[in-house]
C-alpha cells in the first residue's frame, strides 16, 4: 500500500537577529499515498522546512505529521535516522554527489546504513541505475557526466533502498528545460510504476503540470490546491 502523509496544526518558529520568524503557521494538509504532488508558493512561503519536517530533517514546535503510520515527532535520534534511511529518499537541486566516487558509489552510500552486505549494496545500487537508465554509467565520477546524468544519479541514490516517499527540492533548478523536462519524466515514471508517494518543491509553474496536485502555500499556511489531472484533461 502507498505511504500517505498527513500534517496537523503544525507550526514552526526560527530565531533571527532577535525576532521570531513563523515560517509554518498552524498547517492542515493530507497527501494521499502513491500521488506526485508539486509544492508552490512564494520565496519565505516554508516549502523547504515543511520538506524537511516530513524527512525527519528538522522538528515541528507543535502539531504532528504522520508518514504512513508513523508519528514523527515520537522518533529521535537513531530510530529517526533508522526511519529515514528506510523510507524517505532525497533529492536536491544541487547533486550533492561525492567526486571521488563512481557513480554506483555514490548510489551505495545511504545503503551503508541498511543491514546489508557489500554485494546486496552494490546489487540495489545497480538495480537503481538501471531504473534511471545509466546501466553504462556506472563506473563514471560526477566530472565525467553531464548535469542530467548527475541528477539521474542523485534519484537512483534516493530510490535505492526503495523508500515509499521521496521528498525533491528544486530537483531541476540547475538544468535546461530538455534535461529538466527528461527527469521530471523520470520521476512521473517512478510515481506512477512504483507507487512512489513524491512531493516536489519548484519554483517553475511547467515542472508542477508534471505533478497529480500542485499544493501552495502562503505565509505559512495552505492557499489552494489544483488537480494538474483534471485541468490536463479539460474536464
Amino acid at each position: 500500500m502507498a505511504t500517505g502523509i498527513d500534517i496537523q496544526s503544525v507550526t514552526k518558529t526560527y530565531s533571527r537577529g532577535g525576532e521570531t520568524l513563523r515560517v509554518l503557521d498552524e498547517l492542515e494538509l493530507g497527501m494521499a499515498g502513491g500521488t506526485f504532488y508539486a509544492l508552490m508558493g512564494p520565496s519565505g512561503s516554508g516549502k523547504t522546512t515543511l520538506l524537511n519536517l516530513i524527512g525527519g530533517l528538522d522538528h515541528a514546535d507543535t502539531g504532528s505529521i504522520v508518514v504512513g503510520d508513523t508519528r514523527i515527532e515520537n522518533l529521535d535520534g537513531s530510530d529517526l535516522a533508522q526511519w529515514r534511511a528506510e523510507n524517505v529518499g532525497f533529492i536536491f537541486q544541487g547533486f550533492n554527489l561525492l567526486p571521488v566516487l563512481s557513480a554506483r558509489e555514490n548510489v551505495e552510500l545511504p545503503l551503508l546504513l541498511a543491514p546489508l552486505s557489500g554485494k546486496q549494496r552494490r546489487e540495489q545500487a545497480e538495480r537503481a541505475l538501471e531504473l534511471v537508465g545509466l546501466t553504462d554509467r556506472m563506473t563514471h565520477k560526477p566530472k565525467e557526466l553531464s548535469g542530467g546524468q548527475e541528477q539521474r544519479v542523485a534519484i537512483a541514490r534516493a530510490i535505492a533502498s526503495d523508500p515509499a516517499v521521496i521528498l525533491a527540492d528544486e530537483p531541476t533548478g540547475d538544468l535546461d528545460r530538455d534535461t529538466a523536462d527528461s527527469i521530471l519524466e523520470l520521476m512521473q515514471r517512478l510515481n506512477k510504476e512504483l507507487q512512489k508517494t513524491i512531493l516536489m518543491v519548484t519554483h517553475d509553474p511547467q515542472a508542477a503540470t508534471y505533478a497529480d496536485q500542485t499544493i501552495h502555500l502562503d505565509k505559512g499556511k495552505l492557499g489552494h490546491i489544483e488537480d494538474n489531472r483534471t485541468a490536463a484533461t479539460g474536464s
